[in-house]
């Protein structure tokens, strides 16, 4: 492997503009199709086979209008008024025009007008008549009550008890992510303009939001300071400049790839924006390592440009080979779940990394062939000549030596630290975002409290039931559908049951079931049990088939299959992805140990997110103010990622501890010395990958804020906490045993040379070379 990468290496080198040529042609391409397909991102989480999704399915069919997202809009009286009297109604009255009249909104008033002008021959006019008699008659009084025109109720329109808001509930005739962009901003806007003269307030929830940026303030921030972090460690802007234009260009590609898909494949958001933290991490980390390789053989080996560019690929592009297949098989056990939305994701995250590593072992050699000797500055020069002169160790043999002295305090102290951090986790709930999940000062939080406040919790969340004829094309009677509406109001946890629709034959109704308790409540999670356990009783009894739905129903059925098929992930992730590790290092020990450490750092994150955003914590960190639970999805999909990730960290540490084994350092000098030529090139990587993951924090998808949070947590804990402390300690532990291996299993595993020990005897390190010499001519 060292010796083909090291021939790869030398060709860029040599020949740069042929590779340059081709991957700009790739990029070419990437943007010619991006120009002819538009990009189409979702934001509807959809796991096939859940009873929700099934419900959703077959209102398709028989209820499409019912299929379509919702849309919800709270508006509040200022200064005390009541929003149903006065210019506050009128102003009211107005908004729910505009908004009825906007596009992809399905007119309420007109589908009630042509149901009325049936008379009795409709069965929902029959059905509400019989209903509003037999049911919601215990609320009387205290239950919301509809705003009303020319005595008729406006439909989906509803005031509270008090008088101070009014909630606006209404359909699209297609779902929220499929609508063309700026549909949803022109409605609240539209509305916004109306409500002005109330004056009233105009809250959308967290339905009523167009799909997030990718790329925000925040990321910008984060790749600033990755650049800073790359000019610190490498000295000069040239040097700093190529993993940056690595990274980039491996995003464009593999990012844009996925979505020159996206008209093919249902892409997700947060499948863009996790291809996209991950492209810029590892793209700008593996081309570091190889840059810095180049730089350590050119100032300490006084090799020339080119041939340090060779070796350098040969060496330490190994290293990148194998940690990137890591994170690719990490990505890849994704598939496994059989979860669509996942392996989406998986697919366009492990396309980008292979992307990135084949940009680093090709594209970076060819344009260190274009930099060639000015990749190290004249500054470097001179620190190096100060390093070869004095006699005293580096900041990296010191904090090394320290950490193989005290091994002992540095392995408990690795082990407690993720233990107590962990511990949150033990109360970790998941669902999806909802209201609850927004900063304070957005509209999504605010109009979720209001609602709470005034209407009740479950009124953010409201549950939707099918009701269809057990018989084949039979309309359902309105007696056994009032019945069955009285059984469900009578269910624990339910407050309010109303009719919200039927089709015209009359077959199939959605009566909307409101909880006691929000979206995410434990109580609200009982009540779609409950019904779901009645519903084979109440389908005998009034021969209506049940089934229930809704995104609240949904998210907590994406939760539960999301945590049933965890175990079967991590158990994958664990068999797989230590054999890599095996075949490189050629130890037992060393995957066991590798493992454990990220078993530790996994549930150190899983227990500061769960503090931060379940317990509420964030308020005094990030101005998080929220108490919602961990969005369903992040603990399988960090898992992978870090996972990936934390065996990078091993890889290069560890490659360097085993090549000055190999070279015939003693345990204790190859575990100080390898941590003293890794451990700052570790330290600026893991910086990096911390400052792009943490510029996700601001994003206002609470999806991916919390994406970004806990892989930024997560890699400060498995790099500074596992990697740095926790592996040397425990390698200055176990001294030879780290290394061992059976001897029948050593002949058995290919020999990876990922160290370069073959390369090294395969073609001998040139003579030193007068470089400094060289470069100064160079740069003149």
């Amino acid at each position: 492997m060292s010796v083909l990468l090291y021939r790869l290496g030398r060709f860029a080198y040599a020949k740069p503009w042929y590779v340059i040529g081709g991957w700009l042609a790739v990029v070419s391409a990437v943007v010619a199709l991006l120009t002819i397909n538009p990009v189409k991102l979702s934001n509807e989480v959809r796991i096939d086979g859940t009873p929700a999704q099934k419900v959703i399915d077959d209102l398709a069919t028989s209820l499409p209008e019912a299929s379509g997202g919702q849309g919800m809009l709270v508006f509040r009286a200022q200064h005390g008024a009541r929003v149903d009297a006065g210019d506050s109604r009128a102003a009211l009255l107005a908004a729910a025009d505009v908004v009825y009249r906007g596009d992809h909104v399905i007119d309420a008033r007109k589908v009630l007008a042509q149901e009325l002008s049936k008379g009795e021959k409709s069965p929902l006019v029959r059905a509400q008549a019989v209903m509003a008699k037999t049911v919601g008659q215990s609320t009387e009084g205290k239950a919301p009550v509809p705003l009303t025109a020319d005595g008729q109720p406006v439909p989906g329109v509803l005031v509270s008890a008090d008088g101070s808001t009014a909630l606006m509930q209404f359909q699209f005739d297609q779902q929220t992510y499929e609508l063309p962009s700026g549909t949803i901003d022109r409605i609240v806007q539209s509305a916004e303009h109306q409500a002005e003269r109330g004056p009233l307030d105009v809250l959308p929830a967290a339905t009523m939001m167009e799909m997030p940026e990718i790329v925000g303030v925040g990321e910008i921030v984060g790749v600033i300071v990755a650049a800073i972090v790359l000019l610190i460690t490498l000295g000069s802007v040239v040097a700093a400049g190529l993993p940056l234009a690595i990274a980039l260009i491996g995003v464009t590609v593999g990012v844009g790839g996925a979505f020159t898909l996206s008209s093919v494949f249902e892409i997700h958001s947060l499948t863009a924006v996790l291809a996209l933290m991950l492209g810029l991490a590892v793209g700008i980390d593996y081309a570091l390592f190889i840059v810095n390789r180049q730089r350590r053989l050119i100032l300490d080996h006084r090799l020339n440009a080119r041939e340090a560019a060779g070796r350098a690929v040969g060496t330490a592009g190994s290293a990148v080979f194998f940690a990137g297949s890591t994170v690719i098989i990490a990505l890849a056990g994704l598939l496994v779940v059989g979860i669509t939305l996942l392996s989406t994701m998986a697919i366009a995250a492990a396309a980008t990394i292979a992307i990135a590593v084949l940009l680093a072992l090709t594209l970076l050699p060819a344009l260190l062939g274009l930099v060639g000797e000015r990749i190290c500055s004249t500054r470097a020069w001179h620190a190096a000549r100060q390093r070869a002169t004095a006699a005293t160790p580096t900041r990296g043999t010191r904090w090394g030596a320290r950490l193989v002295d005290h091994k002992y305090a540095a392995v408990a102290g690795a082990l407690l630290v993720p233990l107590a951090l962990a511990l949150p986790a033990l109360d970790m709930k998941m669902g999806l975002p909802s209201g609850d999940s927004y900063n304070p000062d957005t509209a999504q939080r605010q109009s979720y409290e209001q609602v709470s406040d005034t209407f009740g919790p479950g009124y953010n969340g409201p549950l939707m039931v099918m009701a269809r004829s057990s018989g084949d094309d039979q309309p359902l009677t309105p007696t056994a559908l009032a019945a069955l509406a009285t059984d469900l109001e009578d269910t624990k946890g339910a407050t309010s049951v109303s009719l919200g629709g039927m089709n015209s034959s009359g077959t199939t109704a959605i009566l909307s079931l409101v909880p006691d308790d929000g979206p995410n409540d434990d109580g609200t999670k009982d009540l779609v049990n409950a019904v779901r356990d009645k519903s084979r009783e109440m389908s005998e009894k009034h021969g209506v088939t049940v089934g229930i739905t809704g995104f609240t129903a949904l998210a907590i059925d994406v939760s539960d299959r999301l945590t049933d098929v965890l175990p079967l992930y991590v158990a994958t992730v664990l068999g797989l992805s230590p054999i890599v590790l095996l075949l490189v290092f050629r130890s037992v020990v060393i995957p066991v140990m590798a493992t454990l450490g990220f078993l530790l750092s996994i549930a150190a994150t899983f227990g500061v997110t769960t503090a931060v955003f379940q317990w509420g914590w964030g308020q005094f960190l990030f101005g998080l103010d929220a108490t919602a639970p961990v969005v369903s999805l992040l603990p399988i999909i960090v898992t992978g990622v870090l996972y990936g990730l934390a065996m990078d960290y091993q890889m290069f540490l560890v490659t360097s501890m085993r090549e000055a084994r190999i070279h015939g350092a003693g345990p204790r000098d190859a575990t100080v010395t390898g941590f003293a030529q890794a451990s700052a090139v570790v330290v600026a990587a893991a910086t990096i990958m911390v400052s792009v993951f943490a510029g996700f924090i601001f994003n206002a998808q609470p999806m991916i804020k919390q994406a970004g949070f806990a892989l930024a947590v997560g890699i400060l804990i498995d790099a500074f906490i596992i990697r740095l402390t926790f592996i040397p300690a425990t390698m200055a532990l176990t001294r030879d045993k780290a290394w061992w291996i059976p001897a029948w299993l050593n002949h058995l595993l290919p020999d990876l040379d990922v160290e370069g020990d073959k390369l090294a005897q395969e073609i001998p390190l040139p003579l030193p070379t007068d470089t400094q010499q060289r470069h100064t001519a160079q740069k003149a």
